[in-house]
């Protein structure tokens, strides 16, 4: 943007740099600079070049200036730092390898000179250029390429990909995977948005197309795509032989040592590093661990320094700071390496992975250097150069004061200076350009790149910066609206990924496990099988009931089949086939089911017909406060919002639902509603379950509410006597307009002056009487209800029009991935982890879920890092003992806090940042994925470490561990099988404890089919189809060969799918994906498919029955079917024997099969145009 770099042209100091920068190599020290002001100054001195890296003086100014230079510049990326300490985890989080690879695949394209693009920024930390990588040209030679037309091999496409990192799956779900099906190859590159599908024909290849991992369908054409490592090593066979060898020749050498010193345990552990190692390299093909062993494999690693071209400017933030934290990195190693190797942990080649700070500083000497720092001086090991003066000034904070601002407009246009004033959105932008010339100043919003300014200008834009700043001798400025309103700035809204997609219920079913039959019950799934009868190949659900004995569902009858799911995952009853046990269980489900909805839809119905307050539209005060919150509000959070205040302003009372998890946002939501209550003179009273949590809501309040004449309050037991009864006298005489509060609220000396909204934070965590008081208190008042455990979509879908209810779905944007790490129990790891965290002045959770041991672990932990303050939590200690411990907790008065599972809901805090799992194979994937979210509450790197015993004796496949484990980092299909875990508790907890035992009973799904069928009747609707089933069986082979598709899991999707649908649109769309996925479809599959529809198509007859016999199809009609009796002789008369009425036990029409030239007629078509026959000539006209 012109309006940016154009004034700096003019400074002779800023064009001798350029140009000396540009010749010569060495360091040109730029001195005078503020942080603010040197991302700008980079941004103009790289702008002619192809590719520039910034090194920042340490992480988290490496984010600050990745953030700030977005401005500038699209194409910026960040290369972290490895993780030098906890390499040797089995398993971690693809984040940062993402990160890396990102880097690399950009160097490798920039230095291609038709990459088309220029203007790449990469920023660093020294102690990431100081990681080993391998040489350039070999990770180049490794990038695969695929074209329309080419030929390739599939055998061989297979091996190199999991040479160069990829991992091979059934279905892509994730980065760096890649599945085969007949001739298709699906691929998900590391570093795209969408994984590509290559259909090929023969050897050749046919097409290629991005498509979308969730519903697996297609989403454009494209004629070429670029597939690059999804790892920093490969390997060849014979780096892997040879790196192994010289491994396995120090291994032996180390281990020899330890056991002449009769250090048996030690000497074990070091030959187990080998065995890792080869078990990871030759049986998973992971090269991730060629990062602990680089030395070993590749000898002649280099520096990602040496995937730059030459000429690259490279611009140092503070480049003593840089330095510095170089060394405390190299520090921090060696001292964690030398640990190890003494315990045998690790051998001396391990030793050597990174490059020491004083060869990095002098490899980067030789090249054209830009050092900014605010000082001229401070020593470093960068040699001294030509130093320039380009000093800028900060702008000072206006703190919300508009005037103030205003004022200084006015100065900086009276003495013609330009000014550019950031925005952090288009719409805000451009509400603040008409702010400030309806203040007589003229100003105006643009992005037109090409747009200089002149003197006196003042020009609004959409950008970031984290703070202002000016260059008094050009008379220019730049201003934030950090500066402004005093926030960080926003961050920009991300795409919605995660859209609420309910979960298939055979997602993940397997042999052995429980399935629901809507009219058999619950019994043990066993396999798919294969039936022949009369020459028809079918395939057949097996389930096994109680005594042994089976029963088969043919697969086109699974829609009545699902798995079974429970809150307590405990093992339910297996009904009995034949018995009237599972028909009384259902019924008396049903009957419960029924006294909840009509419970519901009473209630809906005495809160539609009262009249409560309406509250006045948005006034100005509700505008400005809003655009102070300092965050990015997510599209979720948003639609809550407008839908609450729609309530509030409605006259019916407000009684709405908020879901969402930790930190989502509901309490914004809440407080934005508080604060338009308190405009109309009413009173909030927010009751949340802890008095922690009280304090921490009661800050949070006081916080965003300081700069309005808004009195808020607090009722729980960390306030005195008097204080209480202060607040108490307030409240009832309107003094006080928010109170915050535990139960204490709910007592009888508290009473309102005039209560408008009621506030609860997570209801269900309340106890019978506290209910019995709030439900009395929500008669007559505006209701906000927050839950942080997640709503199940189906039940949501039961309750829409009974329930208002807001689903926050879409995580806030500044949160910094978690990075995790899966690792065999030890006390070294753990050692290490504390002091990392305490080094930075954060705090550890250590979750260990053994109530009898845990005072001794947490003196274990004292012994392990005697700096650190240790405390103890579990389930067993009373109330006020756990808050009093958490209260110093949050206070920061405690560093590590070993705990049982009680801290997986409800806490937010900010500064505990890494969390210890012990026995983590123990626990449940959703237990794991919520005290996970424990941390990664801030803008810092975060770090989960999950830990197991390695059983010496019962070490099951390796294989089956990692794949579990690894589904634990990344979240994968293993997060949706975690959010199911999770959403049924959360149904369970919204409809209360006698619905779950209930819902045990049957299983969630059918569950809420009946719930959903109840809700249905009682608001009038037509539910008469579902009183009855309807089968098919014709003499056709109808199923999926697994030729077809192989994966069974996949194929009883297939199936449960297939047999779902009920209209042509769906038969059609159904259709598309499995030619989109697996390619065309063979005749029985396209059967399948032809009899779901006939199915569909005969149920909404009311057909309970359509079998083939010979040449015949006999229809079988339910009781209640809507057959016109007029109709039916003239039909019968009409089709001239064709059609026939049979009377027996079982009455049915029969059909006669058309022949033609000796050939009967496709049984599917003949089936298809029946029904069509009977539609018209024997249902009454409105059926």
């Amino acid at each position: 943007m012109k309006a940016l770099y154009a004034p700096m042209l003019e400074l002779e100091q800023f064009r001798r740099l350029r140009d000396d920068l540009k010749k010569t190599a060495g360091m040109h020290l730029v001195s005078g600079c503020i942080d603010s002001q040197k991302t700008h100054l980079i941004a103009c001195l790289s702008q002619d070049y192809p590719v520039s890296m910034i090194i920042a003086s340490n992480d988290l100014r490496a984010r600050e200036i990745y953030e700030n230079y977005q401005l500038f510049s699209s194409r910026v990326l960040l290369y972290p730092a490895r993780d030098v300490l906890f390499f040797q985890a089995d398993v971690q989080s693809m984040q940062q390898t993402t990160e890396r690879v990102r880097v690399m695949k950009a160097l490798a394209s920039s230095s291609s000179a038709d990459s088309g693009e220029n203007g790449l920024t990469v920023i660093v930390t020294l102690p990431a250029l100081m990681s080993h990588c391998m040489p350039a040209e070999r990770w180049v030679d490794a990038i695969r390429s695929f074209s329309e037309g080419d030929e390739i091999s599939l055998t061989e496409e297979q091996q190199e990909l999991s040479r160069i990192g990829y991992e091979k799956c059934e279905e892509v779900q994730q980065p760096g995977q890649y599945a085969v099906r007949g001739g298709i190859l699906d691929i998900y590159p590391l570093t795209e948005e969408n994984p590509v599908r290559i259909e090929l024909w023969g050897d050749e290849i046919d097409s290629i197309r991005n498509f979308d991992a969730q519903s697996q369908r297609t989403i454009d054409n494209i004629a070429s795509v670029y597939v690059y490592p999804a790892s920093e090593f490969v390997t060849t066979d014979e780096i892997t032989r040879e790196g192994l060898l010289k491994l396995s020749k120090e291994t032996a050498k180390v281990s020899k040592k330890f056991r002449d010193r009769h250090m048996s345990e030690e000497a074990f552990r070091v030959s187990e590093i080998l065995n890792v190692a080869k078990e990871r390299l030759e049986d998973f093909g992971d090269t991730t661990v060629m990062e602990g062993f680089c030395d070993y494999f590749y000898p002649d690693a280099v520096s990602l320094l040496d995937y730059f071209p030459a000429n690259t400017p490279i611009f140092i933030d503070e480049p003593a700071k840089a330095e510095e934290s170089a060394k405390e990195t190299e520090a921090e190693f060696q001292d964690s390496i030398t640990h190890r190797m003494e315990k045998g942990y690790a051998v001396p080649g391990q030793a050597d992975i990174l490059f020491t700070p004083k060869r990095m500083i002098s490899r980067l000497s030789e090249r054209h250097l830009c050092g900014l720092s605010i000082t001229t001086g401070g020593k470093n090991g960068f040699p001294a150069g030509e130093k320039y003066d380009i000093s800028a000034a900060g702008t000072g904070s206006y703190n919300s004061d508009f005037s103030m601002l205003i004022k200084d407009l006015e100065h900086y246009r009276k003495n013609r200076w330009r000014v550019v004033l950031l925005s952090a959105s288009r719409t805000r932008g451009k509400r603040l350009a008409q702010d400030i010339t309806g203040r007589d100043i003229p100003a105006f919003y643009s992005e037109d790149a090409d747009r200089e300014l002149k003197g006196g200008e003042i020009m609004i834009t959409a950008g970031a910066s984290h703070r202002g700043y000016e260059y008094p001798m050009l008379k220019f400025a730049v201003l934030s609206e950090s500066d402004i309103f005093g926030t960080q700035n926003r961050k920009p809204a991300r795409k919605k990924k995660y859209q609420g997609k309910t979960i298939a219920s055979f997602t993940d079913l397997h042999t052995g496990d429980y399935v629901v039959h809507e009219n058999h019950g619950i019994g043990v799934y066993r396999g798919v099988e294969k039936v022949t009868v009369d020459g028809v190949q079918k395939d057949y659900m097996k389930i096994e009931y109680a005594g042994g004995s089976n029963l088969y569902v043919l697969a086109t009858q699974l829609d009545m089949i699902q798995k079974y799911a429970d809150a307590d995952s405990k093992a339910p009853k297996i009904s009995k086939l034949g018995g009237t046990e599972w028909t009384r269980t259902k019924g008396r489900v049903k009957a419960a089911v029924e006294e909840v909805a009509q419970e519901l839809v009473d209630l809906y119905a005495v809160r539609q017909n009262q009249k409560g307050h309406s509250f006045p539209p948005d006034n100005e005060w509700q505008h400005e406060f809003e655009e102070l919150f300092p965050f990015e509000e997510t599209q979720d959070q948003l639609q809550a919002i407008e839908d609450t205040k729609k309530d509030m302003e409605s006259d019916k009372i407000m009684d709405r639902l908020v879901c969402g998890d930790v930190g989502y946002g509901k309490t914004e939501i809440a407080i934005r509603a508080a604060f338009k209550a308190v405009q109309d003179g009413k009173q909030v009273a927010y009751l949340v379950p802890t008095t922690i949590l009280a304090q921490q809501h009661y800050n949070t309040f006081t916080q965003r509410m300081k700069d309005y004449p808004v009195n808020v309050g607090l009722l729980c037991r960390f306030r005195s006597k008097s204080e209480q009864a202060q607040t108490i006298r307030d409240l009832k005489e309107g003094v006080c307009d928010i109170v915050i509060g535990t139960h204490r609220l709910l007592s009888k000396d508290v009473q309102f002056h005039s209560l408008g909204l009621l506030v609860i934070d997570e209801e269900q965590r309340f106890g019978v009487t506290h209910k019995e008081k709030i439900k009395e208190m929500k008669k007559n008042v505006d209701v906000l209800t927050l839950t942080a455990t997640p709503i199940p979509r189906t039940l949501h879908m039961s309750l829409v029009g009974i329930r208002d209810m807001s689903v926050l779905e879409e995580a806030p944007q500044d949160r910094l991935p978690v990075q995790t790490f899966v690792m065999e129990y030890s006390e070294e790891t753990i050692r290490e982890a504390i002091a990392r965290e305490m080094a930075r002045g954060g705090q550890v959770y250590l979750v260990y879920n053994h109530v009898s041991t845990i005072s001794d672990m947490a003196k274990r932990v004292q012994d392990m890092v005697p700096s650190a303050r240790v405390s103890y939590a579990h389930g067993r200690m009373n109330a006020e003992q756990i808050e009093d411990i958490m209260y110093d907790f949050v206070n920061g008065d405690v560093d590590v806090l070993v705990t049982t599972t009680i801290i997986e809901t409800g806490l937010d805090i900010a500064n505990v940042n890494t969390i210890i799992i012990c026995d983590a194979d123990r626990m449940g994937l959703s237990q794991l994925y919520q005290l996970r979210g424990r941390v990664g509450r801030s803008n810092r790197t975060a770090y989960a470490f999950l830990m197991y015993r390695r059983n010496k004796l019962l070490k099951e496949t390796a294989e089956k561990r990692l794949s579990a484990i690894r589904e634990y980092t990344e979240l994968g299909s293993g997060f949706r099988i975690a959010m199911r875990d999770l959403e049924i508790r959360g149904a369970g907890n919204m409809l209360g404890k006698a619905q779950s035992g209930h819902m045990a009973e049957v299983g969630y799904d059918l569950y809420c089919k009946l719930l959903n069928e109840s809700v249905m009747a009682l608001k009038g609707e037509n539910i008469e189809s579902t009183e009855f089933d309807t089968s098919i069986d014709l003499d056709v082979d109808a199923f999926i060969p697994p030729t077809y598709v192989l994966n069974e899991v996949q194929k009883l999707n297939l199936y449960k799918r297939i047999a779902s649908i009920s209209t042509q649109d769906e038969y059609e769309d159904m259709l598309d994906e499995l030619m989109d996925r697996f390619g065309e479809p063979p005749k029985s599959v396209q059967s399948l498919l032809s009899i779901a529809l006939l199915k569909a198509q005969a149920h909404a007859l009311g057909i309970t029955e359509l079998t083939q016999k010979d040449d015949e199809i006999h229809l079988i009609f339910y009781e209640k079917a809507k057959i016109s009796p007029d109709k039916v002789s003239d039909f019968l008369k009409n089709s001239r024997g064709r059609f026939r009425f049979v009377v027996g036990k079982k009455p049915y029409f029969s059909c006669q099969l058309a022949k033609k030239n000796g050939k009967r007629e496709d049984v599917l078509q003949a089936a298809g145009r029946m029904l069509t026959e009977v539609k018209d000539g024997m249902l009454e006209e409105h059926g």
